[in-house]
């Protein structure tokens, strides 16, 4: 599917200049499947709308604002956890596989949503939590009782007695949630259970074949209520080494002992049976395809080494999942990035990915702090540009593209465990709350997303200028986000090859062509100054003249405008998608 070239330096009036010729297109007969050609949408379903005054945000509120993701040329959304849950994590703890939680909604609410998002040609994608359950979960309760086939559905281990005859933990691991030990003891069944986040979200067993195939059918349980695939959490913790080796000391700098990263989890993660649990999905998907004649999807969330991410994609033989979010927006990107960054960023993942395999591009979700927040909020279009307008799948979080910013969130407004759980002092390096307040749909009382008189998170105070409504209504981030989620849809974005350039130590560009639909060549500045830009020093087939087809908020320019491919000015921050004169 892919074809990739060496790299070519251009020296030009004492600038090194690089471009390289990355990907080769695909044929003009090439039809992409929904998952290849689509925008994926993340909502975080407690944050989105509110539709019964209960101040948290549900299904119903979903489905009212379907028209919006029409306008947004949104392919697919994609749900958080809205199982039955005591919601200790927000839905991350699961007591029940095949119920709604009653927080966010009904079966028929569901259902009704579904229906409503197919008849607007949008899929259904649901979040999906593998690694653990509620310690409420019926699995969890009956294994504590050791009820068959109960018994060895969690990772239970008998203590290490210490040399004072006190019981102790059978390793050292602790918990992503820096809450101590990631072993608690259970005084009625007299063994210790793994929990790797919270203490109520025990790990499930998957040594245990029972256990693998309980999951498979929970899977076919929600393709037969016609989802259209799923987000798979925290893949890489599925499995631990069996002889519970201690991990070692990471020295990572600013870290408590007790705190997650303080260890380098050689023992606990991204072990060889994860990717085996993810290839086994992947043919239970596609015995589905084959069946009903439904293309399912499914995509794996893991914070892991890169070498380790992209075996998650498997290979032609023994194929995984349809691919693996590709995190390095969000992990390597900061307000430091140069041009040579981002354009080596994007050649690592497009050159290392296996053959045949598709890639995506993330810039956001609800774990991290916004893009706006890491980056620059000026930045924001041209990040969308590089975003949209690369090759593959575009997954959006919801809101970023209003360019909201993280919201300041108070101690005692926080419910986030991983801050609870290190107290007041610390609270702000480890909470994701302020990444996930509610969606401001306009000025009206609580931006419109709630008539609650008490929210579950608060409103960023910005609301009365960073709004849908707002924004729907003059040059905006939003206004750009639709129109790069319309101009993707074209062949050239869809089929067209890539280069990529460095074209000065701040600015970054690339170049889609497929041919004989018009050329696009981007161009971002990630600096500080005014940059003035030679495009020709990169390509010297351009015509001299481009013209604007879109603008950065900040750039000065509007659509049409035409620019001198050999020297125009590009203000520090701002973006544009140029093009050939032949539309």
């Amino acid at each position: 599917m892919f074809k990739f070239i060496v790299v070519l330096w251009l020296l030009a009036s004492n600038d090194l200049v690089s471009s390289e010729f990355i990907y080769g297109g695909l044929s003009n007969s090439f039809e992409p499947n929904w998952w290849q050609a689509n925008i994926v949408y993340q909502i975080y379903v407690r944050s989105f709308k509110d539709s019964d005054g209960d101040g948290i945000g549900d299904l119903n509120g979903i489905t009212e604002k379907v028209s919006y993701f029409k306008s947004l040329n949104v392919g697919a959304i994609w749900l958080s956890p809205i199982f039955l849950s005591p919601q200790n994590d927000f839905g991350y703890d699961i007591s029940d596989y095949e119920e709604i939680d009653p927080v966010y909604g009904t079966m028929v609410d569901f259902e009704r949503l579904r229906d409503e998002f197919h008849k607007n040609g949008i899929k259904v994608l649901l979040e999906f939590v593998p690694n653990h359950t509620s310690d409420e979960h019926e699995w969890f309760q009956k294994s504590i009782m050791r009820i068959e086939p109960f018994t060895n559905y969690y990772v239970w281990k008998d203590p290490i007695i210490d040399i004072n005859g006190n019981k102790t933990p059978p390793s050292n691991w602790l918990s992503v949630f820096n809450s101590g030990s990631a072993w608690k003891w259970n005084q009625q069944r007299n063994q210790y259970y793994l929990h790797q986040f919270q203490e109520k979200q025990p790990d499930l067993n998957y040594r245990n074949p029972s256990v693998r195939e309980a999951m498979k059918n929970t899977l076919l349980f929600w393709l037969g209520r016609d989802v259209d695939g799923f987000k798979m959490n925290s893949v890489n913790f599925l499995f631990e080494r069996e002889d519970l080796a201690d991990e070692p000391k990471s020295n990572n700098i600013g870290y408590l002992d007790t705190d997650y990263y303080s260890l380098s989890h050689t023992s606990t993660v991204d072990q060889p049976e994860a990717f085996t649990i993810v290839h086994e999905w992947r043919q239970l998907f596609d015995n589905y395809r084959t069946r009903e004649k439904k293309t399912k999807f499914f995509v794996v969330e893991c914070h892991s080494p890169l070498d380790k991410v992209l075996l998650y994609y498997g290979n032609k033989t023994s194929p995984g999942a349809h691919f693996p979010f590709n995190f390095l927006f969000i992990e390597t990107f900061n307000q430091q990035s140069d041009a040579a960054s981002v354009h080596n960023m994007i050649k690592y993942w497009m050159q290392n990915m296996p053959n045949g395999t598709w890639p995506n591009w993330v810039l956001g979700n609800h774990d991290n702090p916004r893009v706006a927040t890491r980056s620059n909020p000026m930045l924001i279009d041209g990040l969308h540009m590089i975003q949209n307008l690369l090759p593959g799948t575009a997954v959006e979080y919801y809101g970023d593209e209003l360019g909201l910013i993280n919201t300041n969130i108070r101690w005692d407004q926080t419910v986030d465990p991983p801050g609870l759980n290190v107290g007041p002092q610390r609270y702000l390096q480890f909470s994701r709350d302020p990444v996930r307040t509610p969606f401001p749909w306009d000025t009206s009382y609580n931006a419109g997303f709630s008539n609650s008189s008490k929210l579950w998170l608060p409103i960023n105070p910005d609301y009365w200028k960073k709004n849908m409504a707002t924004e729907s209504k003059c040059k905006s981030n939003l206004k750009i986000y639709k129109q790069l989620t319309q101009l993707r849809r074209s062949p050239t974005f869809v089929k067209g090859d890539l280069h990529l350039y460095t074209l000065s130590k701040w600015v970054f560009g690339f170049s889609r062509s497929f041919y004989d639909h018009p050329t696009y060549f981007i161009v971002v500045n990630f600096g500080s100054e005014i940059e003035t830009v030679n495009l020709l020093k990169a390509r010297n087939t351009l015509p001299l003249n481009l013209i604007v087809k879109v603008s950065s908020v900040n750039s000065g320019y509007v659509t049409g405008n035409l620019v001198n491919t050999e020297s125009f000015l590009l203000r520090p921050k701002a973006a544009l998608v140029l093009t050939t004169l032949q539309q």
